[in-house]
């Protein structure tokens, strides 16, 4: 085979040396003939030989390094798949390509995302990889053209196997009477022309060849590309029995089981059955994303804008940033902006979970998708089209819905080798019987499972099909494929209804097991809006001599203290200087050249470093740190100058908060750079225990590996900007959000509402999602664990009990309808802090009226 070449982007390379180390270690590989690295243009060029090395060897050999490999994203719509076999053939198929990284399949919203490098394959190789399994791909639309194309397929999916129906049940139910003529009092009533094999081969012939076609196709297309999946099984069972009764009916003589072996009944009802699993799944499938579907009704159609000073209507998406737009009382807001004029309260609740309207005034900012309730106002668009709060929303819950969580890979490994598991078990089935069991056990008396009626006289070859052809029909892994898919799409959803974003099924799982949860001070569990409570001058200097110098080295700072100490000076009307020189101390504080004096402005450790005598003033500093204040210690020319005492109040809800989490079994801390008496003063006040004080920023990430390594899972609270390093380690990063700019938060699950409380209902509501996958997955197992063998006849030797196959096949229909409506429960989910709130609310209305 011919050497190939291929490009990769690689990121992190600096300087000649990364260049040398990165060729040196690919040429040092067996199987790569040449490597060149591009220093300006970041590439790598490799030329290899594939058989005997692929290029996913190359790239961790790079990664190993240090460096990293740019991927891209690629989603694409996939039809045709109908289990879970399909969906571990597919990412199977996808994985095994040169310069895919890793592919993740959803069979319940039909769509596969592939994480890929673009300079070794392109999207429409991995279109192509997909077509030859013999399944459908297409393009991922827009949201809302995505969710019409689904409903509109759901929909017409629906009206095919609705005809189906029509035509499968009347016919199989008249076979069936036809078949039990001559049992209890049919005969009474059922003509004997209706029992005549010919007259059953009529009435069930457009049953198979109509309803049952699709199996049979669907079957087909899969094995010319070598694929099994749950339309093999259906073909198989329906197929079989049908033959075997057509068989049976032209030749009785032919040694498989003679006239009493005409299954055409069962071959007309499993049709049937199967049918109706089908038009039910078609019916629930759809619903469970119904979260994205109300977002997406969200959005406003129209907006009013101002344009040479009059009002004119425009489609919402032709909105452009800076257009200044009217809003009236009851009007959806198109787009996110910041009211310019106007006063009224706005319906938040779709967006944030926030279910009390919330008031704007000029400068606040407004969220597209947002109803308007009393007052008008103007506002300018300040976020449009796909960076609308409400557009990154739908975005990362649809990117979470299409994300697999850890216990559903399992279950897809499971999938993939059942159906040829479940062909192989029915040929041992039909093996036992056909010659050592029916000799055994077999007796005429014999009832099938729920039915009075008995087998009657039936020969060895037609007894051991029957059993046979039952265990194919009864397993189902639909069930167990649908089981986690379809839950953590609900819980993404039911999370997106309150103000909680899920960014993937794995911080649904791992969220719903934490032990341990950290949070952030300043700005998270307080409102890290701090307030100058406190001046303190030491020697000849003035308080306002002070105030003025800190206020002019925190003048472009965006730290809460240092904000809180120019708004002070500000307020005052003290004259605020400008550095000459600034210089940030992480940790510490800063060092900054004002009016000819050299002033320190930060914590006790930044006055040790530089030696700076304090120890005259420690009384006063305990007794601020004690009050909950946070203490900064000021120097001019390297003596110690004063003190500056800044207040923080713990946010409303903290407190709850933390008790909600403590109620769980969570273990819940507080870390934080402040020292310790002021960290102790806001914990006790919010119902902490254990304080991290005095931790470094980049030490916080350290504190979080501590306790993992005590064996706990554990979740970091932040802002997402300053936390960004403990926010990662953590098993769980857990991001205050600003309610607008909800792409750009770092972690793994981001509260829109900027609420502690919430932290605590995405908690619950990881753990209602988990318990819906775990009941699912567990009914799946326990089904097919009792189903099987008893579709075989494990029981049948003590019982004389044998499960007919059109039973099998309400039993299989019924198990995937089960799982999909066990799921759809969720949507009755309720946090208990939204049960309490509304309660409080209902009860507020009653006491008013």
């Amino acid at each position: 085979m011919a050497n190939k070449q291929s490009m990769l982007a690689v990121q992190g390379m600096s300087c000649a040396a990364c260049a040398a180390k990165i060729e040196k270690a690919l040429k040092s590989m067996s199987g790569i003939k040449a490597a060149r690295v591009n220093l300006p243009a970041g590439k790598v060029a490799v030329e290899y030989d594939p058989e005997q090395i692929n290029i996913s060897e190359t790239t961790k050999t790079i990664t190993d390094l240090g460096y990293q490999i740019a991927a891209e994203d690629f989603s694409f719509k996939i039809t045709g798949m109908s289990c879970a076999a399909c969906v571990n053939r597919v990412e199977k198929a996808l994985r095994s390509l040169p310069g895919v990284k890793n592919a993740a399949v959803n069979l319940a919203t039909e769509s596969a995302r592939v994480e890929y490098y673009p300079a070794v394959v392109e999207g429409v190789d991995i279109k192509k990889k997909v077509e030859t399994l013999g399944y459908q791909t297409g393009e991922r639309l827009d949201a809302q053209s995505e969710l019409d194309r689904e409903r509109e397929a759901r929909e017409a999916e629906i009206r095919r196997q609705r005809v189906n129906m029509w035509l499968t049940w009347p016919l199989g139910l008249i076979a069936m009477l036809g078949t039990m003529r001559e049992m209890w009092i049919f005969d009474r009533f059922v003509p004997a022309w209706l029992a005549s094999p010919y007259t059953l081969w009529f009435l069930t012939t457009p049953v198979v060849v109509i309803g049952g076609w699709q199996f049979f196709v669907n079957s087909w297309r899969g094995l010319k590309h070598g694929v099994t999946d749950m339309n093999l099984l259906y073909a198989t069972g329906i197929g079989a029995s049908y033959m075997i009764a057509l068989i049976n009916t032209l030749w009785p003589n032919a040694g498989f089981g003679g006239p009493k072996a005409t299954f055409y009944e069962s071959a007309a009802l499993l049709t049937a059955f199967i049918v109706l699993g089908r038009y039910l799944e078609a019916l629930t499938r759809g619903r469970t994303s119904e979260a994205i579907r109300k977002l997406m009704h969200l959005q406003a159609k129209i907006a009013r804008i101002v344009r040479d000073g009059k009002e004119i209507e425009i489609p919402a998406d032709e909105v452009q940033i800076g257009d200044l737009i009217t809003v009236r009382p009851g009007e959806s807001i198109p787009v996110d902006g910041k009211v310019t004029e106007g006063y009224s309260s706005v319906d938040e609740s779709m967006i944030t979970g926030e279910s009390i309207p919330i008031e704007k005034k000029e400068g606040d900012e407004v969220i597209g998708g947002t109803i308007n309730k009393t007052g008008a106002f103007k506002f300018t668009a300040t976020r449009v089209g796909k960076e609308t709060a409400l557009a990154q929303i739908i975005q990362l819950v649809e990117n979470a819905q299409g994300s697999k969580a850890p216990i559903q890979k399992i279950a897809d490994v499971v999938a993939g080798h059942f159906i040829l598991g479940v062909h192989l078990l029915a040929l041992a089935v039909f093996l036992f019987w056909f010659f050592i069991g029916y000799g055994w056990w077999f007796t005429p008396n014999s009832t099938f499972l729920l039915s009075t009626s008995t087998i009657g006289t039936i020969g060895v070859f037609g007894f051991s099909m029957l059993l046979s052809l039952t265990v194919l029909v009864i397993s189902c892994p639909c069930a167990g494929g649908l089981a986690t898919p379809s839950a953590i799409m609900a819980g993404s959803g039911k999370g997106a209804e309150n103000g909680i974003l899920f960014k993937g099924a794995e911080a649904i799982e791992t969220t719903s097991r934490l032990d341990a949860i950290l949070f952030d001070k300043t700005g998270t569990l307080t409102r890290g809006q701090p307030s100058v409570t406190d001046v303190i001058a030491i020697g000849s200097f003035s308080q306002d001599r002070i105030l003025q110098l800190a206020a002019a080295a925190e003048k472009n700072s965006e730290h809460p203290l240092g904000e809180a100490i120019v708004k002070e000076a500000e307020d005052k009307g003290l004259i605020i200087g400008k550095a000459t020189s600034f210089k940030a101390i992480p940790g510490h504080g800063l060092e900054a050249e004002l009016e000819g004096s050299q002033v320190l402005l930060g914590n006790r450790r930044l006055m040790q470093q530089w030696k700076i005598d304090f120890s005259g003033a420690l009384q006063q500093v305990e007794e601020l740190e004690e009050a909950g204040k946070t203490v900064m210690f000021i120097s001019i020319d390297g003596m110690f100058a004063g003190l500056i005492a800044v207040a923080d109040t713990i946010k409303e809800g903290s407190a709850e908060a933390v008790r909600l989490l403590k109620e769980m079994g969570i273990k819940v801390s507080m870390i934080t750079g402040d020292n310790r008496r002021t960290a102790e003063a806001i914990a006790r006040q919010a119902g902490i225990d254990h304080v991290l004080a005095e931790v470094l920023p980049e030490d916080k990430a350290n504190e979080v590996i501590k306790l993992q390594e005590q064996g706990d899972r554990v979740a970091m609270v932040g802002d997402g900007i300053n936390d960004a390093p403990a926010l990662a380690q953590a098993d769980v990063g857990i991001a205050i959000g600003s309610g607008t700019d909800v792409a750009k938060e770092t972690g793994d699950i981001i509260l829109i509402r900027g609420d502690l409380r919430d932290v605590a209902s995405a908690v619950e509501i990881g753990k209602a999602t988990m318990r819906k996958v775990k009941e699912n997955l567990t009914w799946a197992f326990v089904y097919n664990t009792l189903g099987i063998p008893i579709a075989a006849g494990l029981i049948y030797p003590w019982t004389g009990w044998i499960v007919s196959p059109q039973l099998a096949a309400l039993f299989m229909a019924l198990s995937s309808f089960s799982v999909t409506m066990n799921t759809l429960l969720l949507k009755g989910f309720v946090p208990s802090l939204k049960k309490s709130r509304t309660v409080e609310i209902k009860r507020l209305k009653e006491g008013l009226a």
